[in-house]
């Protein structure tokens, strides 16, 4: 880069993010880019290495392509939004990747505060109409950090705070607001690819508190792990595992958003905490926003309760108040190992492999159960089956997979065992995150299969036809499976949860919830050159996979299957 050479603001933001370790910018322009698309244009011009800056036509699909990227790769990614109404429509990937803990840097122009006679002052009327007091207020409960670029100079600066904050544990989004006028200044290249001024702080776990929890386990008649966001690093992964066999530890996936133990792995014992609960004497909460129902669950009177996790008792929550008689700060990839190494010293009692024994004989009676109960009723598809039908197709397959589920297939009938492979929706709820975040992951990794299933509410939260635009504009041919009945199907639970006996449940009509008559969604995806195919009957389920896996990895297209099920 030559000494001295100057780039409006806006272009200087690019290489920035480049040096950073940045491989993608998901973007959705506006009129406050003209600055930004000028210095690109610059700087591509003199050959400056930039991350690949991407067209999104929706702000809710990028903020999912960046939060399924992230969730593959580990980077942070960023993305680029439109004044205050692109900042409103990615607010729901914001808030999904505060709850998750995924680092993002989110950026989006200000309208011009100048009216004239300043360089980038307004220039049409929605200048005026875009204008807010406080627009960061849209994003603020969800980012870590958030400012407002003031000075051209700052550009360095704050994207090396930016990154280093969301990347800094627990991590999480941050918010830049970047102003017209302010990006249309000139600032100099220099310095522009030098290496971060600032190292994210990663937390390590407490030794001593360490030591405690290992005696803790070591000594426990009953211990039980609930386990919500995975186990680390496929390091951290692979050795949680052997560690759990070797104690004969339980290990409940109450929940769960990413795998943290192989679904057919003697220890795991389903998604059911409460009869763990019951006789756990040590129970260990592993990075678990809400480790159970306390309306329907409790741990046995006198056990004693450890979370552990990125933040253990998740600060940003105003009310979680399950009790935790050990907190262990520190990233599943460090707090895990750490855990293994001290307990290696540790004796093992002589209950452990009588107990290790009883574990897999109860655990591999209640997946032969589960696999039965997953088989389809009176010739019609329910969610268990489609699971497991599509684990079999996906076992089938030489290439690894990944499932992106969104009320749609459920862990356990379908079976996943390798590190990042499964993947469920954020507690916070922000539908229509499954298809645009396997968009990202696929994006990540092209070798990979990339599977989304959801439901059809989700399906349409997701805003489809800017999914399938982005999925043939960027060559991403994965798999959309929606799970189709025609109705907001976690609504009905709640309100048959709430009001068993109620006048909803005895009529089996739920206001508020229907969705039909439901679109032709075949029609959707084929207007963008997906493969796709509707499922009636459980017949017909099998052999539509093994067709659209084909058609994936042969043409290398979307596919995408309307499948048709109960309840």
């Amino acid at each position: 880069m030559k000494d001295k050479a100057m780039v409006t603001a806006g272009g200087a933001i690019f290489p920035r993010l480049k040096a950073l370790g940045v491989d993608y910018v998901f973007a959705n322009s506006g009129t406050d880019f003209p600055p930004i698309i000028e210095g690109l244009a610059q700087a591509a011009a003199e050959g400056i290495d930039l991350p690949k800056a991407l067209v999104m036509p929706h702000e809710h699909a990028a903020m999912g392509m960046a939060h399924g990227y992230t969730l593959m790769t580990g980077k942070a990614q960023a993305v680029m939004l439109h004044t205050n109404v692109g900042l409103a429509n990615g607010a729901i990937g914001a808030i999904n990747a505060a709850c998750e803990h995924i680092p993002m840097i989110l950026m989006s122009g200000r309208t011009p505060v100048t009216e004239q006679g300043r360089f980038g002052a307004r220039t049409v009327p929605i200048g005026w109409g875009q204008e807010m007091r406080d627009q960061a207020a849209l994003v603020r409960e969800a980012s870590k950090w958030e400012y407002e670029l003031k000075f051209p100079e700052q550009v360095t600066g704050l994207l090396d705070r930016a990154h280093a904050i969301a990347s800094s544990t627990p991590k999480g989004p941050v918010y830049l607001s970047i102003p017209r006028e302010v990006l249309c200044e000139q600032v100099s290249t220099e310095g522009l690819e030098a290496p971060a001024s600032m190292a994210p702080a990663q937390a390590a776990p407490d030794p001593e508190a360490i030591a405690t929890l290992a005696r803790w386990l070591a000594e426990a008649e009953h211990p039980l792990i609930i386990a919500q966001r995975g186990a680390g690093d496929a390091e951290s992964f692979a050795a949680f595992a052997d560690w759990a066999e070797a104690w004969g530890i339980a290990v409940c996936s109450w929940w769960a958003t990413h795998l943290a133990i192989a679904t057919d792995h003697p220890c795991h014992v389903g998604a059911d905490p409460g009869p763990w609960l019951e006789q756990a004497d040590v129970v260990l909460i592993l990075d678990c926003l809400a480790p159970w129902m306390p309306d329907a669950h409790a741990p046995k009177p006198g056990a004693k309760v450890i979370n552990m996790g990125p933040d253990p008792i998740f600060s940003r929550f105003p009310v979680r108040n399950f009790r935790s008689d050990l907190s262990i700060t520190g990233e599943n990839a460090r707090s895990i190992p750490a855990l293994i190494a001290a307990m290696e010293g540790l004796t093992k009692g002589d209950h452990i492999a009588p107990r290790r024994a009883r574990l897999a004989e109860t655990t591999a009676r209640a997946r032969q159960a589960q696999t039965e109960a997953a088989q389809p009723k009176a010739g019609i598809l329910t969610k268990p089956a489609v699971s497991r039908i599509l684990g079999e197709a996906l076992d089938a397959q030489e290439a690894p997979s990944t499932v992106f589920s969104e009320l749609g297939t459920m862990l356990g009938p379908l079976p996943r065992r390798a590190h990042r492979s499964w993947f469920q929706e954020p507690h916070s709820g922000g539908l229509g995150w499954s298809f645009p975040a396997a968009l990202g992951a696929q994006l990540a990794e092209p070798d990979r299969l990339c599977v989304a299933t959801l439901g059809d509410g989700s399906y349409m939260f997701a805003n489809p036809v800017a999914c399938h635009q982005i999925a043939e504009a960027l060559s991403l041919p994965i798999l959309i499976v929606i799970l189709n009945n025609a109705e907001w199907g976690a609504v009905r639970a709640s309100v048959t949860g709430l009001y068993p006996e109620g006048a909803a449940s005895r009529a089996n009509q739920m206001p508020l919830t229907g969705l039909a008559p439901a679109p032709d969604f075949c029609k959707v995806a084929e207007a963008s050159n997906s493969w796709a195919r509707a499922v009636e009957t459980p017949d017909d389920l099998r052999p539509a996979l093994d067709a659209s896996l084909q058609i994936i990895r042969d043409e290398r297209r979307c596919a995408l299957l309307n499948v048709r099920i109960a309840g």
